[in-house]
């Protein structure tokens, strides 16, 4: 059942999707707005998410008339699109960060960490992995997205604008590899 190439795919196509490194620069401007971040909270309230969508998410496509593999296909193309956003340095999505009192939830828990991106690849992961290694690859995640808002304000001074860069770029690259992949297994074999 668990499978360690499993885990580890798992984890690292959600660590490029989650792409908390990436969103580094505004966890540090929302600690200096708000002070300290309530790191715990925020990665709770993001994991209840992600598994929640993980076990309902189906079933609420279900409920549209959509298959797996054609939310699978969209997710590809929004996947596509966040690796085109990180390599490029263009904004394609807007952000729905807002300053508001719940600045430890909203916006990091939700749609930093568990945003459209990541339901998306949630679901297009169950077409090709095992449900048990999913979690443990979202688990594995919780706690690097802890320790990274734990240890934001040391990532800032050691990681510098230059380090953050390159790390962006290179989670882009791996995202372009997703999202192809996805298309050539939930698309290419329907024609």
């Amino acid at each position: 059942m668990f499978s360690f190439k499993e885990i580890i795919s798992v984890t690292l196509i959600l660590f490029s999707v989650i792409d908390i490194i990436g969103s580094l620069p505004i966890i540090i401007d929302l600690r200096r707005k708000f002070g300290a971040i309530e790191s715990e909270k925020a990665t709770f309230v993001s994991g209840a998410l992600m598994v929640s969508f993980l076990f309902v998410g189906e079933k609420i496509l279900k409920l549209f008339g959509v298959d797996v593999s054609s939310f699978a296909v969209a997710g590809a193309l929004i996947i596509f699109l966040l690796g085109l956003e990180m390599i490029l340095g263009r904004t394609i999505f807007k952000s729905e960060v807002e300053a508001d009192g719940a600045a430890h939830i909203v916006p990091i828990a939700f749609p930093l960490i568990a945003g459209a991106g990541t339901m998306t690849t949630l679901i297009s992961l169950r077409t090709e992995y095992q449900t048990a290694n999913i979690i443990v690859g979202i688990v594995i995640n919780l706690v690097l997205v802890y320790v990274v808002l734990k240890s934001s304000e040391w990532l800032e001074t050691r990681l510098g604008p230059g380090g953050l860069a390159v790390l962006r770029k290179v989670f882009g690259i791996i995202l372009l590899a997703i999202a192809i992949k996805l298309f050539k297994t939930n698309l290419l074999p329907q024609f």
